[in-house]
């Protein structure tokens, strides 16, 4: 409906932006669009006579971005039993779930899989009439079984040759369909979502270096960003040096790394829970990435195994975890990173605003600011600082129009 206009106000609004936190704020909202940003008294002195939405008992702040996830692909089988006939349908239960956990921006990884013949276009038909946003990351996948398996997004069910991850037409269909700089490459075999003692080859390192220097200079010559699932030092120092842009996962990743990492304006993709051979991203660790003024997103992996014996992980067994644990896995950090002095403004960008950019749309997302998509939540409390249960996010809303309610 065209021309529809109403203001909200709540407790606390952390805008993650250059505003900061406004209490006893307020939001004008006009046709899915934030229309302007203040205190409740400032807007309703202009705006005297619109609808007013109350929530000035609880906090509203950007609603999440999940810039790496495997929601289509690989989790519907391993939580399903599930044919090809329904796997769009277990996808789409997923996204749910998601979306009631308050994430509205998805960045999710197509790697090709074995028991699948959808295509990276077959699941975009599949998130059009989801609200949300999803972008999708082309990829290659080597997965660390004892006989190495290897897929594309291109060649989809059908395994490759490891001499084929570096074919020049399967390269540059991937950087053609990618939509941002996910893990478009696998520089380290994966563990998937397989437990350690099935895949007893993760963590080896699958490209030369000359190799991926040819990758990264074909995808950086199609215009696009490119990605790469790496961890250890050896790996990340082989991507740093070929000049990817963005690192996801970068376990293990040494002091002096992080110095050549800002130099380069490389990003980095923290995923706490898991998702290669080595430890994760631990508190310490994300803060500091930070320190180090490197732009970092947390991300689920989902789904995943939490990776075992981790302090900072609040599982009791290695049962697979989905996008509803974000605030979780995210929670440690970020109150590691406000008693050392970052604002809640300048944490909650690690699940919003830095993911968003991340994904190619920080104009569109990821804060709370003239012009932006009215994305956002109502809950108790500051998501991942206050707050870790998504049953305290008690509305959400997507361009304006609230998709998830636990109000009474």
């Amino acid at each position: 409906m065209m021309n529809h206009i109403y203001m909200i106000r709540a407790k606390k609004l952390v805008t993650v932006s250059d505003v900061g936190t406004i209490d006893d704020g307020a939001m004008v909202i006009k046709d899915g669009k934030i229309q302007s940003v203040g205190t409740w008294q400032q807007l309703r002195n202009q705006h005297p006579t619109i609808e007013v939405k109350d929530y000035s008992n609880y906090a509203l702040t950007p609603s999440f971005v999940d810039c790496h996830t495997h929601l289509l692909e690989f989790a519907p089988s391993s939580l399903y039993p599930i044919t090809n006939e329904t796997q769009a349908l277990a996808g789409k239960s997923l996204l749910l779930k998601a979306l009631t956990s308050g994430i509205t921006a998805l960045g999710e990884q197509v790697c090709g899989h074995p028991k699948s013949t959808f295509s990276i276009d077959d699941y975009r038909k599949i998130v059009k009439d989801i609200p949300m946003h999803v972008s999708f990351a082309a990829t290659s996948i080597s997965i660390g079984f004892e006989k190495l398996a290897h897929f594309t997004a291109i060649t989809m069910a059908k395994p490759v040759k490891q001499t084929d991850l570096v074919d020049n037409h399967i390269v540059n269909e991937l950087s053609v369909q990618s939509e941002y700089p996910g893990e478009n490459l696998f520089i380290n075999a994966t563990p998937a979502n397989f437990t350690k003692d099935a895949v007893p080859r993760s963590g080896e390192i699958i490209y030369t270096f000359n190799e991926l220097k040819h990758i990264v200079d074909r995808f950086h010559k199609q215009g696009k960003q490119i990605g790469v699932h790496v961890a250890g030092e050896e790996a990340i120092q082989m991507t740093l040096r070929a000049g990817v842009d963005v690192l996801h996962h970068a376990h293990g990743m040494m002091n002096k790394q992080m110095k050549q990492a800002k130099a380069q304006g490389t990003k980095i993709v923290a995923t706490p829970m898991g998702g290669t051979h080595i430890e994760p991203n631990s508190p310490e660790n994300i803060l500091e990435l930070v320190n180090n003024d490197i732009e970092v997103s947390i991300a689920t992996d989902a789904y995943l195994p939490p990776f075992p014996n981790v302090s900072w992980l609040p599982f009791s067994n290695q049962s697979l975890q989905g996008p509803d644990v974000l605030m979780k896995i995210a929670e440690p950090a970020m109150k590691l990173l406000v008693k050392n002095g970052y604002n809640e403004n300048q944490v909650l960008a690690l699940i919003t605003k830095n993911p968003a950019a991340i994904l190619g749309k920080e104009d569109r997302f990821g804060k709370l600011d003239r012009g932006m998509d009215a994305n956002f939540l109502i809950a108790d409390g500051i998501p991942g600082i206050d707050i870790n249960d998504v049953e305290d996010i008690k509305v959400v809303y997507f361009r304006g129009k609230e998709v998830v309610s636990r109000m009474n």
